[in-house]
């Protein structure tokens, strides 16, 4: 990998932020305006990228982005980012985002999003990182289905061409 730091594994650089739904992030039926949503998601996606690489890192794509449940005005935004597959200048990045009632506290998976993210060198050209090591059942699993989506989008590619 080219690089002298240890292995990390996606719990060491998950990233979790949270945010109020205004009127001024909403559209006129009273939920969330999607681009407020994305701007969030690729926000905490770029942290956790930074946190596990410990590099500047630019958003290469979103691959996957699935508005799930609406976000209403003054509901919690709970957005959690892990990293879930490393290859050798680029990450995948998972973000799941929930609503939360303020009140009962009882939250609902509202989208979720997987985003690839290139790590920098000085030079703002694409640099090695190091690698993901998934520790639990989940992490393991995350891992790989992240890997067979990566597989998926280099087959896709290569058949467009």
């Amino acid at each position: 990998m080219g690089t002298k730091e240890k292995n990390k594994s996606p719990s060491e650089s998950a990233v979790e932020t949270r945010y109020l739904l205004m009127p001024d992030q909403a559209n006129p039926y009273g939920t969330a305006f999607g681009g407020s949503i994305v701007a969030w998601i690729d926000m905490v996606a770029s942290m956790a990228a930074q946190k596990h690489c410990g590099k500047e890192v630019v958003t290469a794509c979103i691959d996957s982005l699935n508005f799930e449940e609406p976000v209403y005005i003054g509901d919690h935004v709970v957005l959690k980012a892990a990293v879930n597959y490393v290859g050798n200048t680029s990450m995948e990045v998972e973000v799941e985002v929930a609503r939360e009632d303020p009140y009962s506290g009882k939250r609902i998976i509202a989208t979720t999003a997987h985003l690839t993210f290139v790590a920098l060198d000085k030079n703002k050209k694409p640099t090695a990182i190091i690698p993901l090591v998934p520790q639990s059942e989940e992490e393991k699993k995350r891992y790989e289905n992240a890997r067979l989506r990566v597989k998926a989008r280099k087959e896709l590619l290569r058949k467009m061409k």
